[in-house]
C-alpha cells in the first residue's frame, strides 16, 4: 500500500461571528474534499504535546510519526538541513525572519512576505557587516532564513515573531538577558540589524512603493542537530518524497530520509502552484514512492494575515487544484494507495496565531468501509469512525488502517 498525506498547513479555524458562526472550512465551497470524505474515516488528532509549543514544525514531526518530545531540537536546525547547511554539535541554529518594526513594535513578521531575491541582498548586507567566524547567516526564501552561532549556549527563550504582532519589541526580546550569554549577543546582533538595514537600498525601494520593511532580524526556535531516526528505520518506509515550498518541511523530510521534490512556482502563498504540486505528488506515487508527504502553506499565511476571504480561497482552491486531481487519480490509477487529508493546527484567522487545538483529519483507504461523516469540517468528524488518537498513533492508524 502505498501512502499519500496531503497537509494543509493551519486550515483549521474557530466559528466567526461574521460568518455566522462557522469557520472558513464550513463556508468555503470544497466539494471534492468532501467527497473524498464520503470515501474515508475520520476522526480528531492531537499533534501537539502539551509540553511544547505548537509550531509547525512541532506538528508536522508528530504527523510524520515522530515523538516531537523526545526528537524536536528547534525549527532552525531543520530549515538548516533543508538548505545543505553543515551543522557542527555545538552549533546552536535559529530560524532567523526579516520583520517589520515600527515605533518600536514588531508589526509583520514577515516584512510583507518579501520577496527572496531583495531578502537575499538584506542576508548578504547582514553577513558583510555582522558576520563572523562564530555567527553566520544563510538565506532562504521569501523572509524565512537561518543563523548559526558556533558555540552557543542552550537555554536561550525567543519568541516567534508570528504569535506577537503589534506588541513592544523590548517585551518580546530573547531572555534570559541576565545569565545568558548568547543571549546578549542575540540582542546586540537584532538591534545591530535594525540599524544596518533601515536604510538599505532594498528597503528604501520598498518605502518608496508603499511596501512593509524587511529592517530588523528576528532569530527564534533555537536548537542543536538531532539524532533521528529515518522513517524506512520507524515504519518501514522504503522511498518517501516531501513536496512544500517550506523548508522546515524539507528539513524535517530530509533528516527523516524523505526525498524532496522542489515545484516551481510553489510559493507557500496563495499564490502557489497548486495543480503543480499536485501533480508531483501523484508522479512520485506513479514512479514507485510509498509515501508521499505533499504539504501546502497557503491557509496558514491566511490565518496569520486574519484574512478570512483569503483563508476561504486557499481552501477552495486546495479542493479545486489538488483533490479534485487526486480523485481523478484514484478513480483511474489508485487501487493500491489511501490518502489522509489534515491541517497540522488551527491558524484562526481571529488570533492570527497557531493554537494547540486537536485538528479533524480523515484518512480514505481503498476497500475499507468508510463512516457516515459526509462533509468535512472542524465539527463534523466528531462522529468519525476514529474518534480520537493522539500523536504518533496518526502513523500508525495510517499504515494499517486500524485504530
Amino acid at each position: 500500500m502505498k501512502h499519500l498525506v496531503i497537509l494543509a498547513d493551519g486550515f483549521a479555524d474557530q466559528p466567526i461571528e461574521r460568518l455566522n458562526g462557522k469557520t472558513p472550512m464550513m463556508v468555503a465551497n470544497t466539494p471534492h474534499i468532501d467527497q473524498l470524505c464520503e470515501k474515508s474515516g475520520c476522526g480528531y488528532l492531537k499533534t501537539v504535546p502539551d509540553s511544547l509549543h505548537p509550531g509547525s514544525e512541532v506538528a508536522n514531526m508528530t504527523i510524520m510519526g515522530y515523538d516531537a518530545e523526545r526528537y524536536y531540537q528547534g525549527r532552525g536546525v531543520l530549515e538548516a538541513a533543508a538548505l545543505g547547511i553543515d551543522i557542527g554539535p555545538t552549533d546552536l541554529v535559529f530560524r532567523c525572519n526579516l520583520v517589520t518594526v515600527e515605533a518600536a513594535k514588531l508589526l509583520n513578521h514577515s516584512a510583507g512576505h518579501i520577496e527572496t531575491e531583495e531578502a537575499r541582498e538584506l542576508i548578504n548586507a547582514l553577513n558583510e557587516y555582522l558576520g563572523t567566524e562564530r555567527v553566520k547567516f544563510y538565506a532562504g526564501v521569501s523572509y524565512r532564513h537561518v543563523m548559526v552561532i558556533k558555540g552557543g549556549k542552550n537555554g536561550v527563550e525567543c519568541t516567534p515573531p508570528h504569535d506577537v504582532p503589534g506588541e513592544f519589541v523590548e517585551t518580546i526580546l530573547p531572555k534570559p538577558f541576565e545569565s545568558n550569554d548568547t543571549v546578549k549577543l542575540l540582542r546586540q546582533l537584532m538591534f545591530a540589524s535594525n540599524e544596518l538595514l533601515s536604510e538599505h537600498p532594498v528597503n528604501v525601494r520598498r518605502r518608496a512603493k508603499g511596501l512593509p520593511v524587511a529592517n530588523m532580524i528576528w532569530p527564534w526556535s533555537p536548537g542543536f542537530k538531532p539524532a533521528m531516526p529515518t522513517m524506512k528505520e520507524l515504519y518501514g518506509i522504503e522511498q518517501g518524497v516531501v513536496i512544500s515550498a517550506v523548508d522546515l518541511i524539507h528539513g524535517l523530510g530530509q533528516l527523516g530520509g524523505l526525498q524532496s521534490v522542489f515545484v516551481e512556482g510553489a510559493t507557500g502563498l496563495y499564490t502557489t502552484n497548486y495543480t503543480g504540486k499536485a501533480q508531483a505528488a501523484l508522479k512520485a506515487l506513479k514512479e514507485g514512492a510509498d509515501y508521499v508527504f505533499l504539504h501546502i502553506e497557503a491557509p496558514d499565511e491566511a490565518g496569520h494575515e486574519g484574512d478570512v476571504e483569503l483563508k476561504i480561497k486557499t481552501l477552495e482552491d486546495i479542493d479545486q487544484k489538488v483533490v479534485k486531481l487526486v480523485l481523478e487519480y484514484l478513480s483511474k490509477d489508485g487501487e493500491d494507495v489511501s490518502v489522509a487529508f489534515l491541517p497540522d493546527h488551527p491558524t484562526p484567522c481571529e488570533i492570527r496565531t497557531h493554537t494547540r487545538d486537536h485538528v479533524p483529519f480523515m484518512i480514505y483507504r481503498p476497500g475499507v468501509a468508510p463512516d457516515k461523516v459526509k462533509e468535512y469540517n472542524e465539527e463534523s468528524v466528531s462522529n468519525g469512525v476514529f474518534g480520537f488518537i493522539d500523536q504518533t498513533e496518526f502513523m500508525q492508524v495510517l499504515l494499517s488502517g486500524k485504530k
